[in-house]
């Protein structure tokens, strides 16, 4: 026993160079996996069984709520208070579809153990009161009694928006259907259409009932002292009595006997008039550690690479566009597979259908291709072993896969451990298949071919849903009103006014000082500098950054898009993905796709362009990118070699397909990211590097796409001959820098394959394009069929005369974490608003997210002037903004990320000595810093483009005079 805990066990991990412990609290029956190692980014996660009953979003508006102020910080958004003044690298909260997680993570032991501390009060002694309902999940609003009722809430247009989007309606409607009679088969992130139907006595007896430590998972992962761990946690939970939490338990979905179907439609506009289709099999439970991964293993067989066998026969069938479904779901008790086309006709279903089921009918009868089996287990293995999760956290994915099995404990206590040592199952999968075992052919005859537990789901294309669900919503809210008295009507009026005066009260200096935080003086006053040695190879640049990489080489081959003319940039992701997806002089792209994944961890491809520090021009390259153990870097550069000089670019085939995915996934885009739509349209117009990026990836791109298609049916000569023009232009041994993160001893064994690879490249003669910036609108209106809008403005403040500073990164984040905090997503009812501040280009911007509001969401940008000029800053206030800023700079990044964010220093002119100006501008910031950037924020109130993706009822009605037209 240690702090209350009585541990249950503990294993090492040595693949993860981990320790890991499992406790029970003695008095509470809460469970804790504490992870000991030295990584240094902590984390820390409380995580709760949370299955709904119904779809009106109770989990997630609770998700939301706890974070609004509890009892010992009695502020309105302590979570925002951690998001201005922590040097967190992880602090956000999550719905699934059966738990709620609270996850934070911090590299500084303090600042960790101050957001445990406001996590943890927070989800155990919330401030819920009827307000935080409304302002989170849904209330009703009215100006006047002859004005109609509408809706407002954050989680309410925040599903509104997940509703606008085929894809998330294609996924709910898949997992759904698998599983009609549990939890699964309802929406916890709640139905806009249900989530009104939500009373605060549900909201208050869904907390009461399931945040308590009887039902809590927590997890401690981290270089942090363990038994400090036990004893923060036993202080929170001792001081509750145990509950019985046997109505949280996620029962077992029982077995269909034969397949079902679902069709159903999705908001569309009248240009398209293609379907949504996915077949779905419910699998195994999640437990079983070597069926888990044989599984993840023969997703990756079936449609992992561009060749794999599934992936294949359905694009090459021509029925649609894009690949569709999710594969592999295995987060639920239960998991699935899942998998379809996007862009099909309906009528086609039947035949997509057909080509599945044909499709797994011949790997089990013939039996799979040995080398997809190879590249497959290569693939899963590099992944395990490398454990690169990007910008999360380590701990964080750990934490989650966790929750996979230990969540679902009815008799019998859930195990954390059993997914997490992945050597045993792994090395027992090779045996099985060394030992000539047909498992993956098993496995798809038992739990695919031969399963009844199988749905098919079809979504078709509604041009008058999206009318039809917004007049059902206004005939509710008429019906409401109707059976409402004058007094009645008055106290919805009055209701509103009163959260509108809650919400912009502002806490108190006392309240305000109750939440824990670092003081400036805790901060580091030097930047972290990425070790870099410039080196000469085969006569070119090449950047090393001796890190520790656990055995794996990460290499960055740029080639300069500078002589690409502009008629051409719109190639550049399609011309990427050609190299690698087309095949070469000397195999076909089934043989290319298979030897790269049975050699190293993944080529892939990306545009890249960026303003460069004092200068008008552009960085802009095309990176090929690859990682490889390093024993297998030789055989992976030789690969590199073929593809850059041998790839064929000619194949109409593989390039229809790759045109139409892309020409898909651009529009799937516009929906969940129209934020990033709009910033980038808005940038377009600031800098040649964002025009260049708009014409790489941004609308432009997509209409490029829509037009290539055609092209190659029509005259698909021109296009292969623009294809290798690009690349007579671009893959040159004297346009290309080289980038490589490792330690200095395995580069130098593989130095002369490096250098063998640039001297094969031909030379190429591509002077300098004259770039012509785009003429686009200045107030411009992108309408989708969207309930919920993106709405940007921006411009070049540079140009009207205003220099940024590091200060102006202080003042970002007070604007982001405060005022538009407050005013466009508390007060407005959106889901976010970005304040982007572009130093490089002198360029700023403000951008909303599935937000519910046009015009006002404007006159809010505009009103950051005067808040900025008025606003008064206590030392406290400024200080918690500085650690903000800071936190930011010093983001922790995994080594390849660190190499990466290197090169792309070096190619925009910002040196060490120029970064660390900018912390010493951060940490110096004051008051008056925040007055002068009210001038950049004038200069965009008076100067700056207008961008709306949206709905086009609700731009039409804005009064913004918006050069309006239909782009999905």
């Amino acid at each position: 026993m240690s702090h209350g805990f009585t541990k249950v066990n503990v294993i090492e991990i040595p693949e993860m160079a981990t320790s890991a412990i499992v406790y029970r609290h003695d008095k509470t029956g809460a469970r804790v996996l504490s992870m000991v190692n030295d990584d240094e980014n902590k984390v820390f996660g409380i995580s709760f069984r949370t299955p709904p009953e119904d779809s009106t979003g109770v989990a997630h508006i609770l998700e939301h709520s706890v974070l609004c102020g509890s009892e010992k910080y009695p502020i309105k958004e302590p979570f925002v208070e951690l998001l201005k003044g922590s040097l967190q690298t992880f602090l956000n909260a999550l719905t699934f579809p059966d738990k709620t997680c609270y996850p934070v993570a911090s590299a500084n032991v303090q600042d960790f153990y101050n957001l445990v501390d406001v996590y943890l009060d927070a989800v155990f002694y919330p401030r819920l009161t009827e307000n935080t309902l409304k302002q989170e999940g849904w209330h009703l609003e009215l100006e006047s009694r002859d004005k109609p009722l509408t809706y407002k809430g954050v989680v309410f247009n925040e599903m509104k928006g997940a509703y606008s989007s085929p894809d998330s309606l294609l996924y709910e409607h898949s997992q759904q259907s698998l599983f009609p009679d549990v939890t699964y088969g309802i929406d916890s992130g709640g139905d806009p259409a249900v989530i009104p139907d939500l009373t605060f006595e549900q909201f208050m007896a869904f907390h009461r009932d399931h945040y308590h430590p009887s039902n809590g998972y927590a997890f401690f992962y981290g270089d942090d002292d363990p038994d400090k761990r036990l004893e923060i946690l036993d202080e929170v939970f001792s001081k509750f009595e145990p509950i019985d939490v046997t109505p949280t338990r996620i029962p077992l979905q029982e077995r269909f006997t034969e397949a079902r179907s679902v069709r159903a439609g999705y908001p569309a506009s009248d240009r398209l008039a293609k379907g949504m289709f996915t077949v779905n099999w419910l699998l195994a439970e999640t437990a079983d550690a070597n069926l888990n991964l044989a599984l993840h293993v023969l997703e990756h067989i079936l449609i992992g690479l561009p060749s794999s066998p599934l992936k294949k026969a359905l694009m090459d069938s021509g029925l649609g566009d894009d690949l569709a479904g999710v594969g592999l779901e295995a987060d639920m008790r239960q998991m699935f597979f899942s998998v379809g086309l996007k862009g099909i006709h309906p009528s086609n279903a039947i035949k997509a259908e057909h080509v599945i089921f044909q499709t797994i009918k011949d790997l089990v009868d013939n039996g799979i291709d040995a080398r997809d089996i190879e590249a497959a287990i290569n693939s899963v293995e590099f992944s395990l072993r490398e454990n690169n999760t990007g910008s999360y956290p380590r701990g964080l994915s750990l934490m989650f896969q966790a929750l996979s099995t230990w969540l679902y404990d009815d008799e019998t206590e859930g195990d954390p451990l059993l997914l997490l040592p992945f050597e045993a199952p792994l090395n027992n999968i090779k045996a099985w298949v060394a030992n000539g075992d047909r498992i993956f052919e098993e496995l798809l005859a038992r739990l695919l071919l031969h399963n009844p537990h199988r749905t098919t789901v079809l979504l078709e294309p509604d041009h008058k849903l999206a009318k039809k669900n917004a007049k059902a919503e206004a005939e509710r809210l008429q019906q409401v009103k109707d059976a409402m008295s004058e007094a009645e009507l008055d106290q919805v009026i009055a209701d509103a006014e009163e959260l509108n005066r809650l919400q912009a009260e502002p806490d108190s200096i006392e309240a305000l000082a109750t939440v824990p935080r670092l003081s400036q003086s805790d901060l580091p006053t030097e930047n972290r500098i990425i070790p870099t040695e410039k080196h000469e190879v085969a006569g070119r640049e090449l950047l090393l950054h001796d890190l520790p990489t656990n055995g794996i080489g990460y290499f960055d081959f740029g080639f300069d898009l500078a002589g690409v003319p502009d008629e051409l940039l719109p190639y550049a992701g399609i011309f990427g993905r050609a190299l690698l997806e087309s095949g070469t002089a000397k195999r076909d792209y089934v043989d290319l796709s298979q030897r790269i994944a049975r050699t190293s961890g993944g080529i892939w491809t990306q545009p890249f362009a960026s303003p460069v520090r004092d200068s008008a021009n552009a960085a802009s390259r095309l990176f090929v990118r690859t990682k490889a153990t390093v024993d297998n870097i030789p055989a992976t550069l030789e690969i590199l070699a073929e593809v850059l000089t041998e790839a064929k670019l000619d194949n109409k085939e593989r390039l229809t397909r790759i045109v139409s995915e892309a020409r898909a996934r651009a529009e799937q885009r516009l929906v969940p990211s129209g934020h990033m739509i709009v910033a980038t349209r808005l940038r377009a117009r600031t800098h040649q590097a964002h025009a260049m990026e708009e014409a790489m990836s941004g609308l432009t791109n997509l209409n490029f796409l829509r037009s290539l298609e055609q092209r190659i049916e029509d005259d698909f000569r021109s296009v292969a001959k623009d294809l290798e023009k690009l690349r007579s232009l671009l893959l040159g041994r004297n346009t290309v820098i080289i980038n490589a993160t490792m330690d200095q001893a395995s580069y130098t064994g593989i130095e002369s394959e490096v250098a063998a690879l640039v001297t094969a490249l031909p030379d190429v003669n591509a002077p300098a394009a004259t770039r012509v910036m785009p003429d686009l609108p200045g107030r411009e209106g992108l309408a989708i069929p969207a309930q919920v809008n993106y709405v940007g403005k921006g411009c070049n403040v540079a140009e009207h005369g205003f220099t940024f500073s590091g200060a102006a990164q202080v003042v970002n984040k007070l604007i982001r974490t405060g005022y538009l905090w407050e005013k466009v997503r508390v007060q407005g009812g959106a889901y976010g608003a970005f304040c982007i501040m572009d130093r490089l280009a002198g360029a700023l911007a403000f951008v909303s997210y599935r937000d519910p509001n046009v015009a006002d969401t404007i006159t809010a940008f505009d009103g950051v002037a005067d808040y900025l000029e008025n606003v008064q800053l206590s030392n406290d206030e400024l200080e918690k903004s500085v650690i903000g800023a800071i936190g930011e700079i010093d983001a922790y990044q995994l080594p390849d990320a660190k190499g990466f964010t290197a090169l792309v220093r070096h190619l925009t002119n910002q040196d060490d000595a120029y970064l660390q100006t900018i912390r010493d501008q951060v940490l110096a910031v004051t008051e008056k810093d925040f007055r002068d950037f009210a001038e950049a924020v004038r200069i965009n109130a008076e100067q700056g483009d207008i961008c709306v993706l949206g709905d086009s009822l609700a731009m039409e009605n804005a009064g913004l005079d918006l050069d309006l037209r239909q782009v999905l």
